[in-house]
Formats: structure tokens, sequence, C-alpha cells
């Protein structure tokens, strides 16, 4: 398992855009750590993707706290038709892959000149 940090720091506008480094593997969460003095703005806005295929990895609109996702997307046949646990069940999920790919942070609410940081674990 790996760890990759990521500190983004907004703008006036209380936006920003931060990258992870190059990644290869299953992720297995992301851990958003609010500062306690200078951290990102209540409400604040994620949007985090793959930068090259835009891959969603987590988006959640008016975050206040510290979080942490494990993100899944809906696994197929080699048919394109959706996994099922049962005939009209819920749908088969598997972690998301990234192959030497970043991690793209985009945030919105912000505040001005607030800082997070976001964990990326990858197996």
């Amino acid at each position: 398992m790996r760890r990759y940090k990521v500190t983004v720091t907004t703008a006036a506008d209380g936006t920003a855009v931060a990258y992870s480094p190059r990644v290869a593997g299953k992720i297995h969460q992301i851990e958003y750590v609010k500062d306690g003095t200078n951290g990102f703005a209540n409400g604040v806005d994620f949007t985090i993707t793959g930068e090259a295929t835009g891959i969603n990895l987590w988006t959640q609109s008016d975050v206040n706290a510290s979080a942490v996702v494990a993100p899944r997307q809906p696994t197929h046949s080699q048919a394109a038709a959706a996994s099922l646990f049962a005939a009209g069940g819920t749908a088969v999920q598997d972690r998301v892959a990234l192959g030497n790919d970043r991690v793209k942070i985009s945030i919105a609410q912000g505040g001005n000149a607030k800082v997070g940081t976001f964990h990326i674990l990858v197996d």
C-alpha cells in the first residue's frame, strides 16, 4: 500500500486545482483532513477524478469536516451488461484503478487562501 499526500491551497476566489504524483493501482481510499486553524471553509465542494480519463473518484458538496471515502465503481460483463448480486439486485462494485495517472483535486467554495490535505491510498 502506498500513501500519496496532496496539500491544496485555495486562491482568493475559493477555488483550487491540485494533482497527486502519478499513481498506478487500485484506489483504496481518499482521506480529507481539515486543518483546524486555516482549513477550507465550511461548505467546500470537492471534485476528485483521474486526470487522463476524468473517471470520478469523489464528488461531494458542502463538506464541513474531515472525511474518508472508499471509491467504488460498478462492474460489467464482457457484453457490457451490469453485474448484479442477484437478478434485479444491487450492482457489484469494485475499486477504481488508475494506470500511470494523476489524481486531480478540484476545489470550489473553499475560502480565501485556505488549506486542505488529501491522503490517497493506492494498492
